[in-house]
């Protein structure tokens, strides 16, 4: 395992998370929907861009994209990995399920995820080794993303996929939507001891301004009501909050706790 390596945390618009990976040398970013505060992050670290992965094709992931090549492309190609079926025109290396990314200049491998469902093409990024993974808009901590192009059965199969994974790998999705997402954990699980004290310590982090992210696997199977739309006890709350009249189709209880989280206040 190669130790050296540094993930920096680089905050973008109003609550997005840019990644940025490193050896102190070299450094590939993830998702820079934001050019300038990445460049400022390069520049501060003495890094040099190596490459850049992308997820999907929503704006505030990829709007960087253009004005870092512009800026740090100049003497070289800087390869940017993403999605084959995602629409992104500035993909130079198409990938999909199955497929490995290896980035020599951090001795770093990583597996690709197709994860479809907040949009058709979307993928994760997954190191075994480090036990890292950089899931986009896919799952958050205490949530997942919005269906706005794929199917509630595509997102339940992506998190299954997700769920997976070892229970300690961090998980460095791409929103600050944390407490919001507790907030409704809990009123789907009000029972659920680990929520209760998961929206204590997430509540003192972002009271003195500390990021909730990256979140674990394990702590997610625990507390995330969408990796547990099969527990019994979120679909006696679907039930009793009248979202569903049956228990029957793990899809349709899926696409209703989706649903009521769209409108939760």
């Amino acid at each position: 395992m190669n130790s050296s390596l540094t993930i920096l945390t680089v905050l973008a618009f109003q609550d997005n998370y840019l990644w940025i990976i490193h050896n102190g040398t070299h450094a590939v970013v993830v998702d820079p929907g934001d050019s300038v505060p990445i460049l400022h992050a390069l520049t501060q670290h003495k890094l040099e861009l190596s490459a850049i992965l992308l997820t999907h094709h929503h704006a505030d992931h990829i709007g960087g994209v253009p004005a870092l090549l512009a800026k740090l492309a100049t003497s070289r190609q800087i390869p940017v990995f993403g999605p084959a079926n995602d629409g992104i025109s500035v993909v130079t290396e198409a990938l999909r399920q199955g497929d490995t990314v290896h980035l020599p200049e951090l001795d770093l491998q990583l597996s690709v995820i197709d994860v479809p469902g907040h949009t058709l093409g979307h993928i994760a990024y997954f190191a075994a080794t480090q036990h890292w993974l950089f899931c986009g808009d896919t799952l958050f901590a205490g949530g997942c993303g919005r269906l706005f192009e794929g199917t509630p059965a595509q997102m339940l199969t992506s998190l299954d996929k997700l769920a997976q994974l070892p229970d300690d790998t961090m998980v460095y999705c791409a929103h600050e939507y944390t407490l919001s997402n507790l907030r409704f954990a809990t009123e789907v699980e009000p029972d659920n001891v680990q929520l209760k004290q998961r929206l204590v310590t997430e509540k003192h982090k972002r009271d003195q301004g500390i990021p909730t992210v990256p979140t674990q696997i394990g702590l997610e199977k625990q507390t995330n009501p969408f990796l547990r739309s099969r527990q019994a006890s979120v679909i006696s709350s679907l039930l009793k909050h009248h979202k569903i009249t049956n228990s029957h189709d793990e899809a349709a209880n899926f696409a209703a706790l989706r649903e009521w989280k769209n409108h939760f206040a």
